[in-house]
């Protein structure tokens, strides 16, 4: 069954939309009409840029570990283009392979910072501007972030984190801002090809079926949804 959505006239910001599942989920706004608004450390001219197409976004570099530059971006989308009706909070990176008591407290900052801190602060910009179009926030949490784990304890915490503040602002914003987050297992990108050559590639998720649920929970079709957590991790 094929399903079609129509964002036309709407505009939504993806932050770390030089990534792999960044550059799905802002190709699944485009084709869905949206203006679309990207923000990333990462410049496009960049080889660690994914984005095949950057020229269809409007893009914006910007450090969303720095209030200063999330500040400046979203007013920047606002004043551009009057209104602001999705954020889509993609950002994130996975660190991990040690004990907790042999890890770096700069892993800690990092990850934090990374996966957490640009997840609070796009949120804490963007929640203003979407209380007046009654806009919608999706957030990537992770499987991982249900249960403790071997290796890699501090990332499930900031993607606990993630799933935990989205709620909170779920809560906090009944009746004008949906909020959802994701939970990935393992993403079939490129970087998990090469860190895990011998796996079977088969039972990873694309990034297009998981911009294509975020696309859908900030759908009409999702307005009854609001502080879930959806597994997008198929057989994974």
């Amino acid at each position: 069954m094929s399903v079609e959505f129509d964002f036309d006239g709407e505009v939504a910001l993806v932050t770390g939309v030089g990534g792999a599942l960044g550059s799905a989920v802002a190709n699944a706004f485009l084709e869905a009409g949206a203006t679309v608004c990207g923000a990333d450390v990462v410049e496009p001219d960049s080889e660690d840029f994914l984005l095949s197409e950057p020229g269809r976004i409007e893009f914006h570099q910007g450090d969303f570990t720095d209030e200063d530059d999330v500040a400046a971006v979203v007013e920047r989308v606002v004043d551009d283009h009057g209104r602001l009706d999705y954020l889509l909070n993609v950002a994130g990176t996975w660190r991990g392979g040690d004990p907790l008591h042999e890890t770096d407290a700069d892993t800690f900052d990092f990850l934090f910072g990374v996966n957490l801190k640009t997840m609070f602060l796009a949120s804490k910009h963007a929640i203003p501007h979407l209380q007046e179009t009654e806009g919608a926030i999706v957030s990537v949490s992770a499987r991982s972030s249900l249960e403790g784990g071997s290796g890699d304890g501090l990332y499930r915490a900031t993607k606990a984190g993630v799933r935990l503040l989205t709620e909170s602002i779920a809560e906090e914003n009944l009746g004008t801002v949906r909020a959802n987050s994701v939970m990935p297992s393992v993403i079939d990108t490129p970087m998990n090809r090469e860190m895990m050559p011998d796996a079977d590639f088969e039972e990873w998720v694309d990034p297009e079926q998981i911009g294509a649920v975020m696309l859908f929970l900030c759908s009409d079709a999702a307005s009854v949804t609001s502080g879930a957590a959806v597994p997008v991790y198929g057989e994974a």
